[in-house]
Parts: C-alpha cells; sequence; structure tokens
C-alpha cells in the first residue's frame, strides 16, 4: 500500500477471466487488488484473459518456509481447528510438509467439500506467513530446492487445481490464499507504466476505458509495445 501510494506509474496489471454473467474471476493479482481498494481507488486496470484459450496455463505455486524452526512449524500447524494432520504422503490432502530433516505430512479439512478444503488452506497458509520467511517457486525437487535456499527449512507443496475450481472458487467466495494458483500467461502485460494520476482520478468508468484505449494508440505509434515469444528471466522485479 505504501508502494501504490507513492507510486507514479501503474507497472503489472492483475489478471482476470470474464464470467458468462459480466462479472469477473481474480486470477492473479490479488494483493494489488486489495491494496488499492483499501486506498480508495474507484477502478483497477486489469488484463482481461479467456480461460479455455491455449494462451492461459493454470499451475500452482510451491511454498518455502524459511528463517523458522520446524518444531514450531508443526506446533501451529497442530493448533489449527477444523485441521487433520496425518504423517506420510496423500494425493488427497489439502497440502503437503516436506520437512528438510525428511519427514512428510499430509494435512486434510475435516470435510471434503472445496469451501472447506480451501479455508483449511487458507488458515494452513496464514499460520507461517506471518512468522516466517516465505518464498514461492515452481521447484518441486527437494535437492535444488534446499540448495538454492539454504534457510529453509520445510517445503509446503499443494494440489493441481482446474480452471473450473478456481471459477467455483470464486463464485462461492471460498477463496485461495494468495501466492497458491499460478497462471501461466503467454503475451502477458507487463511493465505497462500507465500513469497512476489516471488511475487516481474520480471520472466514470467509460470515460477511463477511452483514455486508457487512447494511450494504448499511443503506445503502438511510439513502437513501445513489444511482443517476446520466448520465456525469460526478469530480474528487475
Amino acid at each position: 500500500m505504501k508502494r501504490l501510494e507513492k507510486a507514479e506509474y501503474f507497472t503489472n496489471p492483475p489478471l482476470v477471466a470474464e464470467l458468462s454473467d459480466g462479472r469477473y474471476v481474480l486470477m492473479d493479482g490479488s494483493n494489488r487488488h486489495v491494496s488499492m481498494g483499501l486506498l480508495g481507488f474507484e477502478h483497477i486496470m486489469v488484463q482481461i484473459l479467456d480461460y479455455e484459450s491455449d494462451y492461459v496455463e493454470l499451475g500452482v505455486w510451491q511454498h518455502i518456509v524459511a528463517d523458522w524452526e520446524w518444531q514450531r512449524l508443526l506446533q501451529v500447524l497442530e493448533s489449527i481447528g477444523d485441521t487433520d494432520i496425518r504423517s506420510g504422503w496423500d494425493s488427497s490432502a489439502v497440502a503437503q510438509i516436506l520437512l528438510r530433516e525428511g519427514p512428510v505430512y499430509s494435512i486434510h479439512a475435516v470435510a471434503d467439500g472445496l469451501a472447506e478444503r480451501n479455508a483449511t488452506l487458507t488458515r494452513v497458509v496464514s499460520a507461517y506467513h506471518n512468522s516466517a520467511t516465505l518464498y514461492r517457486t515452481p521447484l518441486t525437487d527437494p535437492g535444488q530446492i534446499w540448495s538454492l535456499f539454504p534457510s529453509g527449512v520445510a517445503l509446503v507443496m499443494f494440489p493441481v487445481y482446474k480452471p473450473e475450481d478456481i471459477i467455483k472458487a470464486a463464485l462461492l467466495g471460498a477463496y485461495l490464499p494468495p501466492g497458491v494458483s499460478r497462471h501461466i500467461v503467454h503475451g502477458r502485460a507487463l511493465n505497462v507504466n500507465y500513469p497512476m494520476r489516471r488511475l487516481r482520478v474520480s471520472l466514470p468508468l467509460e470515460t477511463k476505458n477511452e483514455v486508457l484505449q487512447e494511450w494504448l494508440r499511443e503506445q503502438y505509434a511510439a513502437r513501445s509495445i513489444r511482443y517476446y515469444a520466448e520465456s525469460t528471466y526478469q530480474f528487475a522485479e
């Protein structure tokens, strides 16, 4: 929120998918969305995607819990209500915890509905999010992870989700915690650098979109928008 208050430009728009009733599912950018709402922004600029297209792939991030004691992590997880922690691997769990020391634990919701599973997952992520350092990674090989993150004490792994799971969760208000779902978008708009003053001003949505479209036409005319088809590493994020 502090960064957004001081920012002169809006860089990376959140991703949304349009539903049949005209509403939108937020696919990425929940922290920006919530922060701008709390700051009093009436509108936020987004990139609209077609969930059914080949341009969107849905995966998950793995969480690395670092700079904490694994014993304390287990204690906190065991204190969470409506949650069952079992020893060993279980593909039906809402999450798997692989400790750096070796043991594996599976975390289960007391009921198997989508709302109960996502509520349990939210409590689990909140349990370590506020006490440890949290890193997100697409890696799943513990050997690679422990060498890259020497302060890591546990790897939290999540099940694979389908687009219909994300849409159903949004419609039910049974949201996933931030940093779990991972949308890979071919043709994502990054470093847009749209003036924040145009988002802060109180104008009708239609007027703001007209101003945005004119600005986009200017960017195309100036050849300042480029498409890179290859996968890249962003060092300035």
